[in-house]
């Protein structure tokens, strides 16, 4: 029997769906005989490949960057799963989503940074020297992963219980739908 392709991925959340994917333990071991995980934060693909079977795609789309990115992986991915709360509703990352753009990026990057590094030398604060340059342009609202994309499956859960996700990944793996039913639930 083939191996089916696997790949998991995070955009803007904070990688508690991928801890809760580690969690389920030696079922790990009986998937490796089963998948090939060929992309994601725990290998070091850095190009997703040109398909995948299934991919498990944790966070919100925040920036032009995410938009982009789940584009890209959905084109390639035969079945995708939205896998936790800030995939299905933006959740965490939603929460800036009442304040602009301008005034998150202040509070993030001005407000809150660490001026020290910049005071040395006897020069001014550098707060004036800092460029955005680096960070990927925002949205203006970070939003759910079907809002851009079909999506196939929905896995709830802040993060996802691990018994719901192998419930899923096994359903995934004889061919099926998997129904989470009450596996798991938003904000579990």
């Amino acid at each position: 029997m083939a191996k089916i392709t696997l790949a998991t991925t995070w955009l803007d959340g904070c990688s508690g769906c991928h801890m809760s994917l580690l969690d389920i333990d030696e079922l790990l071991l009986d998937l490796a005989d089963k998948i090939d995980l060929l992309y994601g934060p725990l290998v070091d693909g850095k190009i997703f490949p040109d398909h995948v079977d299934v991919t498990l795609v944790e966070g919100a789309v925040s920036s032009e960057a995410d938009r982009k990115n789940i584009e890209n992986i959905r084109d390639k991915t035969g079945l995708l799963v939205s896998f936790g709360d800030c995939a299905i509703t933006a959740n965490v990352p939603g929460m800036r989503n009442r304040h602009p753009v301008e005034a998150v990026l202040n509070r993030v990057y001005v407000e809150n940074a660490e001026t020290t590094l910049l005071d040395k030398g006897g020069e001014s604060s550098g707060m004036e020297k800092m460029t955005f340059h680096t960070v990927p342009r925002l949205c203006r609202m970070a939003r759910p992963v079907h809002e851009f994309v079909k999506v196939d499956v929905f896995l709830p859960g802040c993060p996802p219980p691990p018994a719901a996700i192998a419930f899923v990944i096994t359903e995934l793996l004889a061919g099926k739908i998997p129904e989470i039913g009450q596996l798991s639930r938003f904000g579990a």
